[in-house]
């Protein structure tokens, strides 16, 4: 199988660049030579967003698959997706479980109605229809039988560029008292990165269309099987201090980027953010690991940066500063 990854240098892509490798595909990699590819992967260099920016992928020969993650502005899916129509056979789209309306039901699935106003030639105006409008973009080159959505939730593991996990496996690794947001047995849901690739592989290979919610099922994890796994990779003396979220929340601090991954029990955030059906794509093959086995990879990779995660330009810091943290940790001793 040959494989063109359109970015695949961070994050996601690097993920499926490595599976892709694994399984003993030949991948290539359009990207602007801002970070290195994964060991093996072949190179193509240009910048989608330039007018003449695509002019290597005229010369790189035919592909069985394309996979795209872009998060910007849909035309620039629009303008590589009719230029690859002819040159790649399937095309795979990372989007996101954001393209639905807001807010959702626990237990919504594919069929959920989608954001409106969101086009396939637009400019970047916000994450959820320019996730939807890549969708249209991909749609309208490569028609419904060629065209895989994949429906991401949150994304936790190795190379995650977010901050979300490596800010958890930071703040429990100085140790101390932790502001542990509750309820402990709070369900979460997410995909490991590695997951999710390996999973776009077999569904190209088995001819997947259509969108697809991947992501872990409802409650695949808790807050606390999270954290406890945090505290046991790092080895710190960290104290998780379960906290009421009224605490933590009259705190100030934001649900989902003050303390990452956690948001209120019994909100549409919830219901939204953690709360999809996702037994489509468990019946198409979608398998997830432990959390343990995430936080422990997640924790090696850190080790083997030098302890600093890197960090998208166009995503906001997440985590809470001490002062807050220990206000909100005050509140909940006299609460």
């Amino acid at each position: 199988m040959r494989l063109l990854l359109l970015g695949g240098t961070e994050f996601v892509g690097r993920a499926v660049a490595e599976a892709a490798l694994e399984a003993g595909w030949e991948v290539t990699a359009f990207h602007r030579g801002r970070h290195a590819p994964v060991a093996g992967v072949r190179s193509l260099h240009g910048d989608r967003t330039d007018p003449d920016g695509l002019t290597a992928l005229t010369e790189g020969g035919g592909w069985d698959l394309v996979v795209d993650t872009w998060s910007g502005a849909p035309r620039a899916v629009r303008a590589v997706a009719r230029l690859l129509r002819d040159r790649a056979d399937r095309y795979t789209y990372v989007s996101s479980c954001s393209v639905y309306t807001w807010p959702q039901p626990a237990g919504y699935t594919e069929a959920a109605p989608v954001v409106e106003g969101a086009f396939a030639d637009a400019d970047r105006t916000d994450y959820a229809r320019d996730k939807r409008g890549g969708e249209l973009a991909a749609l309208d080159a490569f028609g419904p039988d060629r065209s895989l959505f994949v429906r991401a939730g949150l994304i936790l593991g190795p190379y995650e560029n977010i901050g979300r996990l490596p800010w958890w496996l930071g703040r429990i690794a100085r140790g101390g008292p932790v502001l542990a947001p509750g309820p402990r047995d709070l369900p979460l849901q997410y995909v490991d990165a590695r997951d999710l690739a390996e999973w776009v592989l077999t569904a190209a290979v088995t001819g997947r269309s259509g969108p697809y919610n991947v992501v872990s099922p409802r409650g695949h994890t808790t807050m606390g099987e999270l954290l406890d796994a945090c505290v046991a990779v790092t080895g710190s003396d960290a104290e998780l201090r379960w906290t009421d979220p009224d605490i933590v929340l009259g705190a100030g601090i934001a649900p989902w980027t003050g303390l990452p991954v956690w948001v209120p029990p019994d909100t549409d955030l919830h219901s939204t953010l953690h709360g999809g059906d996702t037994s489509r794509a468990a019946a198409a093959g979608l398998r997830c690991r432990p959390v343990t086995e995430t936080v422990a990879d997640t924790w090696r990779w850190l080790g083997e940066i030098g302890g600093v995660a890197p960090q998208r330009p166009d995503r906001p810091a997440v985590g809470v500063d001490p002062e807050t943290e220990a206000k909100a940790l005050a509140a909940g001793a006299r609460g």
